[in-house]
C-alpha cells in the first residue's frame, strides 16, 4: 500500500508542475522572440520526467521498465494524447509535411533497434545523434520561414482572434483563453527561469514515482515491461495530456500536436540512448519484437494520416482510443502475467 501512495505523490507533484510549465515556458517564448516549437520539444518534448524515471530504472536493474516507458510514452502519446484532443476538440491542424514525415518514419529507429537485439553504448550514441540532428533541422527550418509555424506570435495572432479574423489581443500574456502567466511583468529571461524551476519539479515528481514502481511490482506481480509500457506511462501522459488537450480547447492547437511530434521523436532515439548510456545495456526482448514494436508503429501511421488531412476529427480519436485500449488489454492478458515461482 506505501508503494501505491508514494507513487501517486510522485504523479500529483507531476502534473502540477507541468502546469505551471506551460505557463512560463509560452510567455518566455512571447518575452525572448524564440520559436515556442523549439522551446516545446527541449520543455515538453525532450519529456524530462519520463527520461529521469527511465534512467533509474535502468540503474536499478528494471530494464525492461525501462524499456517498456520508452515504447508505452510513445504509444500513450498519440492512444491517449492525442486521441483525446481528437475527441474533445477536433480541430484544423496546419502541420507542415516534413515534420510530419519525420513523425511517421521514427519508428523505423525501433524496427532497426529489435532486429540487432540489444542497445549498447554504440547504438545508444547514434539515437541521442539522430536526435539532436532532428531539433538542428527544426531550428534551421524555423528560422528559415517567412513566418515560423510555431513562432509563438503566429500561435498568439490566431488564438487571439478566437480563429475569427479580428485583431490580436493586446495582453500579450494570454493565448486564447489561457493566461500564460500572471507574472507578466517579468521579463522573458526570468519566465524562462520559472519554466525550468518547473522542469525541476517534473524530474522530483519522476523520481518518487520510481521509488514506488519496486513495491508495486513486487506486491501484484506484473511483467516489468507492461508495467512500464502501460501504467507507469500512463501516469507520465497525464501531464501531457494537459500540455495537449487543453491549448487546442483554448484555440491553439498547434503548441499540443508540437508537444506529441517532440514527445515521439525523443522518445524513440535520445531518451532510449541517454537512459542506456546512464545505466547499462539493454536487451531488446521477443515481446518488444512481436508485440509492442507492431502495436506502436501502427498507432504512429494511423495518426500521421490524421494530421496529414489537415483537420483532427473525433473519429480519429474514436479509433486510437480503441487501438490503445487493444493494446492494454492484450498486453496484460497476453504478456503480463508473471509465472508463479514455487518455491
Amino acid at each position: 500500500m506505501m508503494s501505491i501512495l508514494i507513487f501517486a505523490a510522485g504523479a500529483a507533484l507531476l502534473i502540477y508542475c507541468a502546469e505551471k510549465l506551460i505557463t512560463y515556458l509560452v510567455g518566455a517564448a512571447r518575452g525572448l522572440a524564440i520559436s515556442v516549437f523549439l522551446l516545446a520539444v527541449i520543455f515538453t518534448g525532450i519529456e524530462f520526467d519520463d527520461l529521469v524515471f527511465g534512467v533509474a530504472l535502468n540503474l536499478e536493474g528494471m530494464e525492461e521498465v525501462a524499456l517498456g516507458v520508452v515504447f508505452g510514452t510513445v504509444i500513450s502519446m498519440v492512444g491517449v494524447v492525442l486521441a483525446l484532443a481528437a475527441l474533445i476538440v477536433p480541430c484544423r491542424v496546419d502541420v507542415p509535411r516534413d515534420y510530419l514525415v519525420l513523425f511517421a518514419i521514427s519508428p523505423l529507429v525501433l524496427v532497426g533497434l529489435a532486429f540487432a537485439g540489444e542497445v549498447g553504448v554504440g547504438l545508444a550514441i547514434l539515437l541521442i545523434a539522430l536526435f539532436v540532428a532532428f531539433v538542428a533541422y527544426v531550428a534551421v527550418r524555423e528560422r528559415s520561414r517567412a513566418v515560423a509555424v510555431f513562432r509563438d506570435t503566429e500561435v498568439m495572432e490566431h488564438a487571439g482572434t478566437g480563429g475569427g479574423g479580428g485583431t490580436q489581443s493586446d495582453d500579450l500574456s494570454r493565448t486564447g483563453d489561457i493566461p500564460i502567466t500572471s507574472k507578466r511583468h517579468l521579463p522573458g529571461w526570468a519566465l524562462m527561469g520559472l519554466a525550468i524551476l518547473s522542469l525541476i519539479g517534473l524530474i522530483i515528481g519522476a523520481w518518487v514515482m520510481t521509488e514506488g514502481t519496486e513495491g508495486i511490482l513486487e506486491d501484484f506481480g506484473i511483467a516489468g515491461t507492461v508495467f512500464g509500457a502501460t501504467i507507469a506511462t500512463l501516469v507520465l501522459t497525464l501531464e501531457d495530456i494537459f500540455l495537449t488537450v487543453e491549448p487546442a480547447r483554448r484555440g491553439a492547437p498547434l503548441i499540443g500536436i508540437g508537444n506529441v511530434i517532440g514527445s515521439v521523436v525523443f522518445s524513440v532515439t535520445a531518451k532510449l540512448g541517454i537512459i542506456v548510456l546512464a545505466g547499462g545495456e539493454i536487451e531488446v526482448t521477443e515481446d518488444v519484437f512481436v508485440w509492442h514494436l507492431p502495436a506502436l508503429v501502427l498507432l504512429i501511421g494511423f495518426s500521421t494520416y490524421a494530421l496529414w488531412t489537415g483537420r483532427l476529427r473525433r473519429w480519429h480519436g474514436v479509433v486510437l482510443l480503441v487501438a490503445y485500449i487493444l493494446y492494454w488489454v492484450v498486453s496484460f492478458v497476453v504478456f503480463g502475467v508473471v509465472p508463479a515461482d514455487d518455491d
